[in-house]
C-alpha cells in the first residue's frame, strides 16, 4: 500500500485538495469493486498546532507526528500573495526536505510549485506552474528550469502540474506510475479527462507589467498599444522617445521583464488571439489588422507563444454559431 500524505498548506486552495481525495479515493474504490485492497493510504497532514476548517470527515496530522511517505502533495495556493503563503508556511520546507532525503516522491500543482521551489529541491530539475504565475516564479527561482508551457514535469521523484485542469493530467500520471496504465485510463474515463494534453501555452493571457513607475517605459508601452497595428518596426515606432536605444531597452527590460521587441510580439499575438476569439475574419485579415504582412513568419510566431497554429486556436477558443 502507498502511503500518500495531502499536505494542507495555510491558503491552500480547498479545489485542489478536493481534486486530490477525489481521485485517490476514487483509485481505491476500483480496487475495493474488483475485491482487492486499497492501493492508497490517504493522510491529510498540516504545519503547525491548529487544524485547518473543513475536513470534519477526514483525520487529520501535524506534520511533526508524520512517519516517512511515499508520496505526498502539494496543493495550489488560493491567494495572489504567494510571498506571504510562502511565508506562512516556511515551516513545511524543513519537513519537505527531510520526507524527500527518505525516500518521498513529492507533487506539487499550480502555484504549490513555488513552495517546492523555496526548499530548494527542484533546483537543476524542470518545473511547470499556473501559466499566469510563471514569470514571477522564473524571476525569484532561476536556478529552476521553468516549462511554463508544460502540463506537468518529472525528474528524480520530484513532479509539478501546470495550473487548474493540469492538476488531473498529474493526479493521473500519478496513479499510473503507482498502480497501472488501466488504473488511469479507467480514472480519466470517470473524469471525463481528455489524456492527450501535452501543453498549457495556449491558455496564458499577456498582462503587461504597468506599476513599474518609470514614465519612460510608460511612454514607450502607450506608443506600442497605440501602433501595435500598423505595418512599422519598433524602431519606427522609438524614434520620437527622448532617449538612446540602449537606454530604453534596459530600462524597459527592467521594468517589464521583456524587451521592446517581445513585447511588440506579444501584443500583436494577444491582439490576434482576441480576433480569432471574437470574429470571422481570415487568417490573413487578422495578420494584417495585428501588424503583420508576411503569413508564414506570423504562423510561425503564433504557434511560437500558444503551441498551435491560428487555425488550431480558433477551433478552440473562437465562438460556434448554435440553431
Amino acid at each position: 500500500m502507498v502511503s500518500l500524505g495531502l499536505l494542507l498548506t495555510r491558503n491552500h486552495r480547498l479545489l485542489s485538495i478536493a481534486a486530490m481525495l477525489d481521485m485517490f479515493e476514487t483509485i481505491n474504490r476500483f480496487y475495493v469493486s474488483a475485491e482487492q485492497e486499497p492501493k492508497f493510504e490517504i493522510s491529510l497532514f498540516y504545519p503547525g498546532d491548529q487544524q485547518p476548517p473543513g475536513y470534519s470527515s477526514h483525520q487529520l496530522f501535524p506534520i511533526s507526528s508524520a512517519r516517512q511517505l511515499n508520496l505526498i502533495l502539494i496543493p495550489a495556493f488560493s491567494t495572489q500573495e504567494i510571498s506571504i503563503s510562502l511565508q506562512a508556511n516556511s515551516d513545511c520546507i524543513p519537513w519537505l526536505k527531510t520526507q524527500y532525503a527518505g525516500g518521498a516522491e513529492l507533487a506539487s500543482f499550480c502555484t504549490g510549485a513555488f513552495l517546492l521551489a523555496a526548499s530548494g529541491l527542484l533546483n537543476g530539475k524542470p518545473a511547470t506552474t499556473h501559466i499566469h504565475s510563471a514569470l514571477a516564479f522564473q524571476k525569484n527561482y532561476p536556478d529552476v528550469e521553468l516549462r511554463a508551457s508544460e502540463v506537468l514535469t518529472h525528474s528524480e521523484g520530484v513532479f509539478t502540474s501546470g495550473g487548474a485542469t493540469n492538476t488531473f493530467h498529474l493526479l493521473l500520471l500519478l496513479v499510473e506510475l503507482h498502480c497501472d496504465r488501466e488504473k488511469a485510463v479507467q480514472a480519466a474515463k470517470y473524469f471525463a479527462i481528455d489524456m492527450d494534453r501535452h501543453k498549457q501555452a495556449y491558455f496564458g493571457v499577456f498582462e503587461p507589467i504597468l506599476n513599474h513607475r518609470d514614465e519612460l517605459v510608460s511612454s514607450v508601452q502607450r506608443k506600442i498599444e497605440k501602433s501595435f497595428s500598423d505595418n512599422t518596426t519598433i524602431e519606427e515606432m522609438l524614434v520620437d522617445i527622448p532617449a538612446s536605444r540602449r537606454n530604453i531597452v534596459r530600462r524597459f527590460k527592467l521594468a517589464t521583464n521583456c524587451t521592446p521587441i517581445e513585447y511588440l510580439q506579444k501584443t500583436r499575438i494577444e491582439a490576434a488571439k482576441k480576433m480569432l476569439e471574437q470574429t470571422n475574419n481570415t487568417i490573413l485579415e487578422v495578420m494584417m489588422d495585428c501588424g503583420y504582412n508576411d503569413l508564414k513568419a506570423f504562423r510561425q510566431l503564433f504557434r511560437r507563444s500558444t503551441g498551435m497554429t491560428p487555425t488550431s486556436y480558433r477551433e478552440k477558443f473562437g465562438f460556434r454559431m448554435t440553431a
